[in-house]
């Protein structure tokens, strides 16, 4: 399926992406992860604010090669790509190896992959977490049942095509 949406960009609306900044330049995390980088709008705003931050670094997850080089190409011209970088594959593989703790993890990637995604990365997230979840109205109820049940706090946001915004309480 990522082949046939290799020329689709699928940015984060500048709204979220403005979202992502001020979250990043309040919580002042240290470890940031993104499921689907697509062209590298929303690792933009994160690597930004960790840049403004002057602390943190931000970790993308792609599977299409040819986004990853025009996403790599973007965070060149913006001048983060010492504070990003893409992991290619499968992200329930690639982002397993990601060295914790998680201190805010975006999902924006394929709808039906964010529990699985999540599943990996729980271990890691750390108490206090901040989980982003785009494109609330595609997303599977198991998820949202997920960060919607026990050990979480979530709150939905009406930015762009609906935002999951959700902490870790344990």
């Amino acid at each position: 399926m990522s082949d046939l949406c290799v020329d689709a960009a699928l940015p984060v609306r500048p709204e979220v992406g403005r979202l992502l900044y001020m979250l990043v330049r309040i919580l002042r995390p240290t470890t940031i992860v993104e499921f689907g980088t697509s062209f590298g709008a929303s690792l933009i705003h994160l690597g930004a604010a960790v840049r403004d931050n002057g602390v943190g670094f931000v970790t993308g997850s792609e599977m299409n090669k040819q986004k990853i080089a025009k996403a790599q190409e973007n965070l060149e011209r913006a001048g983060v790509q010492d504070v990003v970088r893409i992991l290619e594959g499968d992200a329930r593989e690639t982002l397993a190896g990601v060295a914790g703790p998680i201190d805010l993890l975006l999902l924006d990637g394929w709808k039906d992959l964010y529990l699985p995604v999540l599943e990996v990365l729980e271990p890691k997230l750390r108490p206090g977490s901040v989980i982003v979840s785009d494109n609330l109205s595609m997303l599977p109820q198991s998820y949202l049942d997920r960060v919607r049940g026990p050990g979480y706090v979530s709150v939905s946001l009406p930015l762009g095509d609906g935002i999951e915004l959700s902490l870790r309480e344990s």
